[in-house]
């Protein structure tokens, strides 16, 4: 009995999320607020580290992906790089902004749910928005990936389609065969939970122009929960 007490209080996990924030405006305008996972060290440190990177890889302008970055030397980069450009262009008034923000979303024995959602603006005809959605196992810091949060595609994508025509046809002027650039549906890159149910997001590109804007609707767990490996 005194040995099984003693792996159970190994196995606890504690695990909390404060709000960290970031800001810069002396040369790019930066402002970062996103939750930060505070507790079981390990576990807290992997969430941590995961949603850190994808940050970083936020602020890089190349084509090449660079993991290596820590988050301040990321801000660093992006700001010598705007200076950079306006030594280049010194007529340029317009001031590069990296905005991000994140939460979290639901949590439950099975996952824990964070949004990141990334907007930037480096002086183009307009600003990008990118949000995407970071599904983890509480009990290990995994972050779940598309197989191990659905467990039957095709069904969910049969329900996901039917819902997506709904809101397409109640909110946008965009016919429903116009989407996906003409190939055949599927489900968005990113898939985040809430208290009422799935989330489902597409970003600008993934189904449409940039003109269409981000699609995001909720299906409720109930018409869903037969698809799904966690809730």
């Amino acid at each position: 009995m005194f040995l099984l007490v003693i792996v159970s209080c190994k196995k606890e996990v504690s695990l909390n999320f404060v709000e960290h924030s970031v800001e810069r405006s002396e040369d790019a305008v930066i402002a970062l607020n996103y939750p930060k996972a505070e507790g079981t060290e390990a576990i807290a440190s992997q969430i941590n580290k995961i949603l850190e990177n994808h940050i970083s890889s936020q602020f890089n302008l190349s084509e090449e992906t660079d993991s290596s970055n820590t988050l301040e030397e990321a801000i660093t980069q992006f700001n010598t790089e705007y200076n950079t450009f306006i030594k280049d262009f010194p007529d340029a008034t317009q001031q590069w902004e990296a905005l991000i923000d994140g939460e979290v979303t639901y949590r439950s024995s099975e996952v824990i749910s964070i949004v990141i959602s990334t907007y930037l603006d480096t002086g183009g005809a307009h600003g990008n928005t990118n949000v995407r959605f970071f599904n983890f196992n509480p009990n290990t810091g995994e972050l779940l990936n598309m197989k191990t949060l659905v467990s039957d595609v095709e069904g969910l994508s049969s329900i996901v389609k039917s819902e997506l025509k709904s809101e397409i046809e109640a909110n946008a002027n965009e016919p429903m065969e116009n989407l996906f650039f003409g190939n055949d549906f599927k489900l968005p890159e990113t898939l985040g939970f809430n208290d009422d149910g799935l989330i489902i997001l597409y970003n600008r590109y993934e189904i449409a122009s940039y003109a269409q804007g981000i699609v995001e609707f909720s299906i409720p767990f109930e018409k869903v929960q037969g698809y799904l490996q966690v809730r």
